[in-house]
């Protein structure tokens, strides 16, 4: 969400990043927020006059109404002052309803006109033009056949989606025995390695308030997303960044408390509209699944140092599982609205021969700070918007997938990396049952 008097001083600057963006279609928003802004203007204005106006009329009505004692044709001279004051009052009645309407609509178009994204964001429609940056791990294809990777959980006994199907419908899924105990072997892992960077872990609330939600998200993720709790102004979290960064909604933070750093486990549900390839059928995309997440609120000049750590954090995790990864910058296009630089963290699918996603790193700028009212108090006094910045850390359905196919042996077993081995109960490797 950008700032009016941002927008007002520099239009051409925002309709060219919304060109940038292929949003063509929100061109007009920027002409209409600023007339709006200019009606609100005027109307706060004119309100500002009539009160100050409104003060010096009582001032003479009570001078008069007092020589009225001794003068009475100073009376009819007070009641028409008087009437001067009524009507000032019911235009500036009238003038709080037009500025309370014209910062409803002026607040319901700038939610949706796009944050001004980073200069080095590659431009381009859609995600085929996201553009690869580095890899991290040699990507090798072993000399045997992978199966699908629920194929290799079915070996180990460790996945039921017929029951999962049969008790909640399809994108759910039962985890068993030892590749549930890996699923929860990743998040603590993944847990503790976040606390050895420095990171304060929580666990947050899994459900969240509307203003909460606008406050993190545009309307467009929002609807794609988001399952609302009936009858109550509750949302089930499609990821605990969105609590996580709620958590400061409508707060001060001293500048010295600054960075916030924090890493929190939570389930998350997501209605993942449409359809999907055979390839993203099983766990890859589901309803509901387990993360940890990474989040910094930090002063706007340190944002980007921020990025740069925190989507070097997912690549360091995911080398000491063994498993290849890339970096692959997002395009303006793949942007959500209020994102600044996003970047995603492929892991190697051997089976698939290509990447796929598994993290996504992303810098917001003050769009989050300014919905939500974060404010931080520099040491001169002065309150400003701090950048909020989340990446996730791991989330072990498509973890799952990437560690089984990377680390799958010829004779069906799986190789538990050494960093992993504490979280196993020392166990080096998965034997299948068939």
């Amino acid at each position: 969400m950008l700032d009016i008097r941002f927008v007002r001083e520099n239009p051409e600057a925002v309709k060219e990043n919304i060109r940038k963006k292929f949003q063509n279609a929100k061109l007009p928003l920027v002409d209409e927020a600023i007339a709006i802004d200019a009606e609100k203007r005027a109307a706060v204005q004119e309100a500002s006059d009539l009160r100050a106006m409104r003060n010096q009329l009582s001032k003479q009505v009570g001078m008069l109404m007092g020589q009225a004692k001794k003068d009475p044709s100073k009376l009819e001279e007070a009641e028409a002052v008087k009437a001067q004051v009524k009507a000032n009052a019911d235009r500036l009645a009238q003038l709080e309803q037009m500025e309370a309407k014209y910062t409803e609509d002026l607040n319901k178009i700038m939610m949706v006109i796009p944050q001004m994204i980073d200069p080095s964001v590659p431009i381009g429609p859609d995600d085929s033009c996201n553009v690869e940056v580095q890899r991290f791990g040699e990507a090798t294809q072993p000399q045997f056949d992978i199966p699908y990777h629920t194929d290799i959980m079915e070996r180990f006994d460790g996945i039921d989606m017929d029951a999962a199907g049969r008790v909640s419908g399809n994108g759910f899924y039962y985890l068993m025995g030892d590749i549930a105990r890996l699923h929860s072997a990743m998040t603590a892992y993944a847990r503790d390695f976040m606390i050895n960077k420095g990171f304060t872990y929580c666990i947050p609330p899994f459900m969240i308030r509307g203003n909460v939600v606008t406050g993190v998200m545009s309307f467009a993720e929002m609807d794609a997303m988001m399952y609302k709790i009936e009858g109550e102004d509750l949302y089930l979290i499609g990821t605990s960044e969105h609590s996580m960064i709620g958590k400061f909604i409508d707060q001060i933070l001293p500048e010295d408390k600054l960075p916030q750093t924090l890493t929190s486990y939570s389930p998350c549900f997501r209605k993942e509209k449409g359809s999907h390839g055979i390839e993203e059928r099983g766990v890859y995309r589901i309803h509901q699944f387990e993360k940890q997440e990474m989040i910094v609120v930090c002063k706007p000049e340190d944002s980007m140092n921020w990025y740069e750590k925190m989507w070097r954090y997912s690549v360091e995790l995911f080398r000491s599982l063994d498993i290849p990864v890339r970096q692959l910058e997002c395009c303006s296009g793949d942007l959500a609205d209020l994102k600044v630089k996003s970047c995603d963290i492929e892991a190697w699918s051997p089976r698939q021969q290509k990447y796929f996603e598994v993290c996504s790193c992303s810098n917001l700028g003050d769009a989050q700070s300014r919905r939500l009212k974060i404010r931080a108090k520099g040491e001169d006094g002065k309150t400003y918007l701090p950048h909020t910045l989340n990446n996730t850390v791991v989330a072990p359905p498509r973890m799952l997938i990437a560690f089984l196919e990377n680390n799958l042996q010829e004779d069906g077993s799986v190789v538990i990396p050494e960093a992993l081995r504490p979280y196993m109960g020392g166990c080096e490797k998965l034997t299948p049952k068939r």
